[in-house]
């Protein structure tokens, strides 16, 4: 298997500081806005985004886990069915800015389905989509993310592997080439 790093830790770092700041720049009060990481690997980055913007800003920025598992198209296709994670959503997202927050934007199915699971805890005014990694050209719905990390061109035969350090200790981004045989 074929692997090439796309952002080590140091660049990882340097690109989660400047979607923060991009964040910062478009929200400037964060009173009336909440940030929701998609289960499972949104939640990491959704946690770090928080605390850089509270370090940076000195404001509380609500935050919370939206698992998408029974909104997917796909649920019921799946031999074995995907196991859930937790939802926990402490607040009402009613005329809040939404931010949803995930690792990586591949087909848009899992946000659209994260957009469905959202509802159920308000109508907001607006939501926006922060991506770590952004591949191009796999796109099944018209989904595009407002905050991206790094823009990626990849086939379908490849994986994009995120490995934040609260998961599995490292803090890299690798893209790999999926053995076909």
């Amino acid at each position: 298997m074929q692997k090439r790093l796309l952002l080590d830790s140091q660049l990882l770092q340097i690109t989660i500081q400047r979607l923060c700041q991009h964040l910062i720049e478009n929200h400037n009060d964060f009173s009336s806005t909440v940030i929701l990481g998609l289960q499972p690997r949104g939640v990491f980055l959704a946690n770090r985004i928080q605390k850089v913007i509270q370090e940076l800003e000195g404001c509380h920025v609500d935050i919370g886990y939206l698992d998408t598992t029974f909104h997917r198209d796909d649920f019921r296709r799946r031999v074995v069915p995907k196991k859930a994670s937790e939802t926990r959503v402490p607040f009402l997202i009613e005329d809040k800015a939404v931010i949803l927050v995930d690792d990586v934007l591949f087909t848009g199915r899992s946000v659209r389905a994260a957009m469905d699971a959202m509802i159920s805890f308000g109508r907001p005014t607006k939501v926006e989509l922060l991506v770590l990694i952004d591949r191009l050209y796999t796109r099944q719905l018209p989904i595009e993310a407002n905050y991206v990390g790094k823009h990626v061109n990849t086939l379908a035969s490849q994986y994009v592997e995120v490995g934040l350090k609260e998961q599995s200790g490292d803090d890299s981004i690798w893209l790999m080439n999926i053995k076909v045989e």
